[in-house]
């Protein structure tokens, strides 16, 4: 009997539980952030692509992704000539969680913290799976230039190719620079990286 009086309260818990709203969420940011430094309030602040993907649950009407994402191609600056730098800058720079924390000097240079989500190179042990994994990315790929161009975009903004995708738009929001994202193109690419070995 007791135990089914702890089974009932538990299921009466969970029903009048519930799941927060996207303005709820808002609320609790706007509650518990403060500027500080260079991190400004500004930054909880979403554009209508990042509010769309909330408001759907990142499953967004087929029809309205597309043109979205179309939009957000048009947000990529692609240099021109070679798109791939120096593969070793692009280590340090995948490496590298620093740059536009509060802490940090405003214009400072940024990291990519790309280890955070992906496997890259087979000798660190330690990387993120939220993002899959990029080893010998370049290998299997090729290095072409539609290969560069689409890593170079991807990387610039990633809502051009998947608009719900959860990777930063690192150039689109001015994280890292044009030569920043040729250095991780190369080392994505470059027969020589440590990715592609």
């Amino acid at each position: 009997m007791k135990r089914n009086l702890i089974v009932l309260a538990a299921f009466a818990a969970t029903a009048a539980y519930a799941e927060p709203t996207a303005r709820d969420v808002q609320q609790v940011l706007q509650r518990d952030f403060h500027p500080r430094g260079q991190a400004t309030m500004e930054r909880l602040a979403q554009d209508g692509v990042q509010r769309v993907c909330t408001e759907t649950r990142d499953q967004p009407p087929a029809a309205l992704a597309k043109q979205l994402e179309a939009d957000q191609m048009k947000t990529i600056a692609f240099p021109s000539g070679s798109l791939m730098g120096d593969w070793k800058n692009g280590e340090k720079i995948a490496q590298s969680g620093r740059g536009s924390m509060w802490s940090d000097k405003p214009g400072a240079a940024a990291g990519g913290s790309c280890y955070n989500c992906h496997q890259l190179s087979p000798k660190e042990l330690s990387h993120g799976t939220i993002g899959p994994s990029l080893l010998r990315f370049g290998k299997t790929r090729g290095n072409g230039a539609d290969t560069q161009k689409y890593v170079y975009g991807k990387i610039y903004n990633a809502k051009a190719y998947n608009l719900c995708s959860q990777m930063p738009r690192l150039g689109h929001a001015g994280t890292l620079t044009e030569q920043q994202i040729k250095d991780l193109v190369a080392l994505l690419l470059d027969p020589a990286s440590p990715v592609n070995q």
